[in-house]
């Protein structure tokens, strides 16, 4: 009789086999008719019933910055669902860059947790998604002025291209305790600039962003994955690190180096 492996194509053993290699990470590349704005609108989005849930079920623990999906009410998921309602029934071109920046950081991440939230409990966001995939990245996930978005859409075919600055990677969550932490506070036009330093400033620092022990630095696999937007070359990347980061500085690191992520999901 002959094996399931024999039967089995080799893009399905690879993924069984090796299902981290899906992960490969997407390009920078602009979707062109995001790439608009009314500068002279000063309107703002309303983010207060994400940061409601941020004061609610966010919980600090030593470097991790988690969310207690678990606590969650019937009553405050329906707040999440309605905030993502009212953002998407808007379209963020008719608004200033500055605003736009806020509204997509806050919808890729209030449409993450909300992902969770819809089939937990479960362990890791990378269980979720359809056959074959790991996790919810490239699953069309909602629709604004007309188009199908996903969340590799938002993050790399907006975000990352439009603004060009690398310290997106530490806004943006992937509801993982290796990912950037949460922020507390709900992005606005006015503190997004601020909260992408405190971001970049705390994920730098702690030991899911770099670590030394003896004569291997462990980094975060962000710097792996996105190399092409901290610098050219793995010195440059480490002086991008260097930029934010309060103890050892890494530029000129002669020792091993590797990448490192952790997948559990970002609960207490």
């Amino acid at each position: 009789m002959m094996s399931i492996r024999a039967l089995l194509p080799s893009a399905v053993l690879a993924v069984m086999i090796f299902p981290a290699t899906l992960h490969a990470a997407p390009k920078s590349d602009l979707w062109p008719i995001w790439n608009q704005s009314n500068d002279a609108n000063a309107a703002t989005f309303d983010h207060q019933k994400w940061q409601q849930l941020l004061d609610t079920y966010i919980v600090v623990n030593g470097q991790h910055t988690l969310f207690n999906y678990k606590a969650v009410t019937p009553t405050d998921k329906a707040l999440l669902d309605q905030y993502i309602i009212d953002l998407t029934a808007l379209d963020p071109r008719n608004y200033n860059k500055a605003e736009q920046f806020a509204y997509w950081v806050n919808l890729y991440n209030a449409l993450t947790v909300q992902l969770i939230l819809d089939e937990y409990p479960v362990k890791s966001i990378t269980k979720l998604g359809g056959f074959l995939s790991f996790g919810p990245w490239d699953d069309d996930i909602t629709k604004i002025a007309g188009q199908t978005l996903t969340l590799n859409d938002i993050e790399h075919r907006i975000l990352r291209p439009i603004w060009n600055d690398e310290r997106i990677h530490y806004a943006v969550n992937c509801a993982s305790l290796g990912c950037p932490n949460l922020a507390q506070t709900a992005f606005t036009g006015k503190n997004s600039n601020a909260l992408l330093n405190d971001a970049a400033i705390q994920f730098t620092n702690s030991d899911k962003g770099a670590k030394i022990d003896e004569n291997t630095l462990t980094l975060s696999s962000i710097y792996e994955w996105y190399g092409v937007d901290f610098g050219d070359n793995e010195q440059a990347i480490l002086r991008a690190i260097d930029t934010y980061r309060d103890g050892q500085k890494l530029e000129g690191w002669t020792g091993k180096i590797k990448y490192d992520y952790d997948w559990k999901l970002n609960q207490p």
